[in-house]
């Protein structure tokens, strides 16, 4: 089911160098060179830093997170990330 939200009509949520916290396992999809399909990229309560926001067909931010203690950015949604206590 695709939702009628457009998120780029907004604001991004999070600014490049935030600090912030994924909320669930992240998995490669495919689009992560050098990695399985599948392979975990980042753990929930994994955190990392915002180093460049993108767009996914025209609806909605993609942020580029790069987690430090595995030297890997992964691109995540809004809706995977959050901001640490």
């Amino acid at each position: 089911m695709q939702s009628d939200i457009i998120e780029i009509d907004s604001p991004p949520e999070f600014e490049i160098g935030q600090k912030v916290r994924v909320k669930k396992l992240i998995r490669n999809d495919g689009t992560f060179p050098g990695k399985d399909i599948g392979e975990t990229l980042a753990k929930k309560g994994d955190t990392g830093y915002v180093v460049s926001i993108g767009t996914f067909l025209q609806s909605s931010y993609i942020y580029a997170v790069h987690f430090l203690h595995t030297g890997y950015v992964v691109g995540c949604r809004c809706k995977e990330l959050e901001l640490p206590e």
